[in-house]
């Protein structure tokens, strides 16, 4: 069950089915055991705690039961803590006159933490088992590609085209005895010794190649469990790059013209020449340009408008 914003659930059962549950919704506002277990997660609760005899016949879901069968006898349920927000109900269900004892309610108890400890465990890998496929669907491109990796050395995953794009841009002579390119270990070495202010604008490598740009954006990914881990983010991006929509709104027409010389790979010499203004004219509107848009540099801002232009 999901608890937040609203009331949300799903039944898991095994073996036949069972036809008041797949009614639950209906009666959901009747059942006197829910308001009880959400008050006391981890603890079993059964009727006969609850309820009498007489009281629990009289109830909505025993009603329901004895008209879509099986009949409803007995009930015991305990919530199962996930995840804030996120919730097991694991409740069991007796067919016959056969009320569930205080050693029942005891050993369900004892269990509790060890099924919330394996639910938990299942969720973690189902989200991480979606976030690795959308990871591949966003870089399925061959020239599109990411690594992760645990500094110092150890490399922990790479996409599916990870190996054919570094094998395009590397020889073998340039790895580094961890199996990744030179100069990105080094990169990563420096970038880990960094605090966090000093990685600003160093974060990203960029190579004017004859085929294109070919980048490498480094990303320190969240804290978890164990040790901190890196993520390598590889893409090839053409030479020519128009520029995005909301980029341009953001820029004078003189920045406009400063930023398509940007995004040919011109130096300031070369755009000065093109527009016929002096270079510190050029270097002004370049820095002018780059707050606006908020990136780091040319590296920073072709990678930018690339990224825009197709999402990588």
């Amino acid at each position: 069950m999901r608890v937040a914003p609203s009331l949300d659930f799903r039944w898991h059962v095994p073996g036949p089915r069972i036809p008041i549950l797949e009614e639950y919704a209906g009666v959901v506002d009747h059942d006197f055991l829910r308001d009880p277990i959400l008050a006391q997660p981890g603890v079993p609760i059964c009727d006969s705690q609850l309820l009498s005899r007489g009281e629990y016949e009289r109830t909505l879901i025993y009603q329901r039961s004895l008209e879509l069968e099986p009949r409803l006898e007995h009930i015991l349920a305990v919530l199962v803590p996930i995840r804030p927000g996120l919730v097991g109900a694991l409740a069991f269900y007796r067919h016959e006159r056969s009320p569930f004892s205080s050693q029942s309610i005891t050993a369900l108890s004892s269990l509790t933490s060890h099924i919330a400890g394996t639910l938990g465990t299942c969720h973690d890998y189902q989200d991480l088992t979606a976030r690795t496929q959308l990871l591949q669907e966003l870089y399925h491109r061959k020239d599109c590609a990411f690594l992760l990796v645990e500094p110092p050395t150890r490399e922990v995953f790479r996409s599916l085209h990870a190996t054919a794009l570094l094998e395009r841009w590397f020889t073998a002579s340039d790895l580094h005895a961890s199996g990744l390119p030179r100069v990105l270990q080094e990169q990563l070495d420096a970038l880990v010794r960094m605090d966090a202010d000093s990685r600003v604008g160093r974060n990203l490598w960029v190579v004017n190649h004859p085929e294109g740009y070919r980048t490498c954006r480094f990303v320190q990914l969240p804290a978890g469990d164990g040790p901190r881990q890196w993520a390598l983010l590889l893409s090839e991006l053409p030479h020519s790059i128009p520029l995005p929509l909301h980029m341009q709104r953001a820029l004078t027409p003189r920045e406009l013209d400063i930023a398509r010389g940007v995004l040919r790979n011109w130096s300031n010499g070369q755009i000065a020449d093109e527009l016929k203004i002096s270079g510190q004219t050029v270097k002004a509107h370049v820095r002018n340009l780059f707050d606006k848009l908020g990136v780091d540099g040319r590296a920073d801002f072709l990678y930018q408008a690339a990224r825009l232009n197709r999402p990588v």
